[in-house]
């Protein structure tokens, strides 16, 4: 079976589905949350048309209240189940877009708009893919299940519900991450740093969610001297930074840009909140300002003493992804991920110690943890898609991998992530092109529709 041609057949129509759903702004919101819309009306429109999209091409569905939707193809009363689990949310918009967010925009062979890659993108291609096995009529013994989230971006709240309330498919693979085959996932923690010392910032807040590095940062402090002003100058300039200051009756407001990148890749952003909390300690003398941005400035973990390089997934990682300072009161929100040699509480220990040594104050709080995923990368499900990627890209050197992100194959047993990034890509255009969680997000279109001809085999093969 010729899949690449196939889905090549459905480029247009696979486009006007995108557009469609790119263009829903599925941001998870509190304020328009509800009974049937626990995350909000974007989150549950754009559930509404992917189900509607299902309907249209003669699938079975189900709406899991709100949380999680189902498109099936085969017998209901086969027991036997494949599973493909993608999240229809997104993380906000952000700022500093040259194309158009919530609209599917073409340039130069690449795709652009929030979720064109995490995970709209991704999760349609899927779709595509089992929508093309269903026109060619391909026999299959399993019964095949898109199972689409609600609330990935914001701590799978959609996932802890479903595995309750849903039919639990007892193997498959995730379409929201990289090839060829991602058989590991650190395990994810969050840790929240707590001081009620006193210090300079009247106001400060940053950052919208925790995986993400805050792209901006402004606090309110007591009044600058003209020194501390030349000081904010020079610290710029030496840290290659932009940003400016503002006296203002109540104080005066210090304003720092950073780079965006996702919390997974803490290396690939610079973290406008700690740069400006280390500036702040420096120009005030504030010793919780100068703990805070000590504690989370080395996005090893090192001053946090959680540095850790494990054998299967390699470095943790740690990004301060929400800073809150207000009347007296200071909170910081760590996103931790760590190889599968540590735990939460173990991290918890160890932060607690170092922020003990800094004689701020600060008392470090385990709000969540993870645990890592790890999957035999000698199993037939992580060897049949490894056989899969290589039949499609030729590509017999990239071996399977562990990442530092987080997927939904880690709620599930016996699931792994499958693409749709391929390994080691170079760009074929001038322009910047956006990951994950950054302006101008995009993927190039060839990979992308690609990507259907690859789960399509993907599928056949697992199902068969």
């Amino acid at each position: 079976m010729d899949f690449r041609k196939l889905a090549e057949e459905q480029k247009h129509s696979f486009l006007k589905d995108l557009n469609t759903i790119v263009s829903v702004n599925s941001v998870r919101d509190e304020a328009t949350a509800g009974p049937g819309k626990p995350f909000g009306n974007g989150p549950r429109e754009a559930l509404d048309v992917m189900l509607q999209m299902a309907q249209r091409d003669g699938f079975t569905t189900r709406n899991i209240d709100g949380y999680a939707g189902v498109a099936e193809y085969g017998d209901p009363d086969n027991p036997d189940t494949l599973g493909i689990l993608g999240h229809l949310d997104i993380v906000p918009l952000g700022e500093g877009w040259t194309k158009e967010p919530l609209k599917l925009t073409e340039d130069d062979g690449y795709l652009f708009g929030r979720g064109v890659l995490d995970d709209k993108g991704p999760t349609l291609a899927a779709y595509y893919a089992l929508k093309l096995i269903r026109e060619a009529g391909i026999p299959l013994k399993k019964r095949v299940m898109l199972v689409m989230g609600c609330d990935e971006e914001s701590g799978m709240e959609c996932m802890n519900y479903y595995l309750s309330h849903a039919e639990i498919p007892k193997t498959g693979f995730v379409p929201d991450a990289d090839f060829p085959v991602i058989y590991g996932e650190k395990g994810g923690a969050h840790v929240l740093l707590k001081s009620d010392t006193p210090t300079v910032i009247h106001s400060m807040h940053a950052g919208t969610r925790p995986n993400i590095v805050i792209g901006k940062a402004d606090a309110l402090t007591a009044a600058a001297t003209p020194e501390q002003k030349a000081f904010f100058e020079f610290f710029l300039r030496e840290n290659s930074l932009e940003g400016t200051v503002t006296d203002q009756e109540d104080g005066t407001l210090w304003h720092l840009e950073g780079t965006p990148s996702h919390a997974a890749w803490p290396y690939k952003g610079v973290n406008a909140a700690v740069q400006l909390l280390r500036f702040i300690g420096a120009a005030y003398h504030d010793s919780l300002a100068q703990a805070l941005g000590y504690l989370s400035a080395d996005w090893t973990g090192k001053n946090l003493g959680i540095q850790q390089d494990g054998l299967y997934m390699g470095m943790l990682t740690q990004n301060p992804g929400i800073v809150n300072i207000e009347n007296g009161h200071s909170e910081m929100l760590l996103d931790i991920r760590y190889p599968n040699e540590t735990d939460g509480d173990k991290l918890l220990k160890q932060i607690q110690e170092a922020a003990d040594r800094t004689g701020a104050g600060i008392t470090a709080h385990l709000e969540s943890d993870s645990k890592p995923l790890f999957v035999d990368p000698d199993s037939e499900l992580v060897k049949t898609l490894m056989d899969v990627y290589r039949t499609h890209t030729g590509d017999t050197y990239s071996p399977a991998i562990t990442i530092g992100g987080g997927t939904y194959a880690r709620k599930f047993d016996n699931f792994v992530s499958f693409g749709p990034e391929l390994p080691n890509d170079a760009k074929t255009t001038a322009q910047f092109v956006g990951g994950p969680h950054q302006r101008d997000e995009g993927i190039r279109e060839s990979d992308l529709i690609n990507a259907i001809a690859i789960y399509a085999d993907a599928i056949m093969r697992l199902a068969a």
